[in-house]
């Protein structure tokens, strides 16, 4: 009897134990499928939503990489493109620097009297015979003295001589033309700005000039208006200049060769003109050059990782 009993407990012991171990399992199986239900596809095949759902998060980050990818390219062909464009501006820099030096230098011609032929003629070499009349000389100033070789050395760059004085624009009366014009005869310093400074160079007789010839000037930004009853110039104007004077609006520069002992220095026009495009191309070049590195080692080198 005993025995009898004690199998009967064991025996039910046993069943106990195996009823809560099916619930366990079946609870853990419920709670799987649950988690993870399935999709049919369009084939007839189910899939896990789980597997779906990683699919589609993927494909989304592949689109936005690829968008990615070739948007960040723009910049390095970009910067590309910008550096051959500064390349062809210093190429033509170049050359319009090359045409004023030679109009500068050539054998000069005389000077037309009709003011639409000088339109074309800026920056060319004429030569006129009379004399000046000095008694109504107009100054532009503030400037500093031209050194055409300097100026070569330092095109484009901002520097200063430290020197500042005044160009002296002396109407002159061409006596093989008829006509009176504007000349200016070069620089002189701040302290040879009034004529009885400088008496030796104010000379009264009949001479032949050379020089180039110059257009009128539009004011720039922040440069001061002109001071006519002042007698204060800060551009130039031929048409205020020529109502002042009773000169016709026609400007030359005198050149070196036309200065006067003790006068004005001549040789005053700057035409070296500002060309730092070499730096500008070395720039957009280089950023090329790293921006396409970096494109590549974060798309193209990690890809074939």
């Amino acid at each position: 009897m005993a025995s009898l009993k004690s199998v009967l407990a064991l025996s039910t012991r046993l069943l106990t134990t195996l009823k809560k171990q099916t619930h366990v399992v079946y609870i853990k199986r419920t709670l799987l499928l649950t988690r993870q239900p399935l999709f049919k596809r369009a084939d007839g095949r189910f899939i896990p939503f789980g597997r779906q759902l990683s699919s589609t998060g993927a494909s989304a980050e592949k689109a936005e990489d690829s968008f990615l990818k070739w948007f960040l390219l723009l910049i390095p062909a970009t910067t590309f493109g910008l550096g051959t464009w500064q390349v062809k501006r210093r190429q033509w820099k170049l050359q319009l620097i090359d045409d004023l030096r030679r109009l500068t230098t050539a054998e000069p011609i005389p000077l037309p009297v009709d003011p639409h032929d000088l339109k074309s003629l800026e920056y060319r070499r004429v030569k006129v015979r009379g004399k000046y009349d000095h008694s109504q000389e107009l100054y532009i100033l503030p400037r500093s003295p031209v050194d055409p070789e300097k100026e070569a050395r330092e095109a484009g760059r901002l520097s200063s001589s430290g020197e500042t004085g005044a160009n002296v624009i002396t109407p002159f009366h061409c006596t093989d033309l008829g006509i009176t014009i504007l000349v200016n005869r070069g620089y002189v310093p701040r302290q040879k700005i009034r004529p009885e400074t400088r008496m030796k160079g104010q000379t009264e007789g009949e001479m032949e000039v050379v020089g180039v010839v110059r257009l009128t000037e539009q004011r720039k930004p922040f440069v001061p208006h002109n001071d006519v009853e002042r007698n204060r110039w800060h551009y130039r104007d031929l048409e205020a200049m020529s109502s002042v004077t009773g000169a016709e609006p026609i400007f030359i520069d005198a050149d070196f060769g036309s200065t006067i002992p003790g006068g004005p220095i001549g040789g005053q026009t700057r035409i070296t003109l500002r060309n730092e495009h070499m730096q500008y191309i070395a720039v957009w070049y280089g950023l090329c050059a790293v921006t396409s590195y970096m494109w590549f080692a974060k798309f193209i080198k990690k890809m074939k990782l």
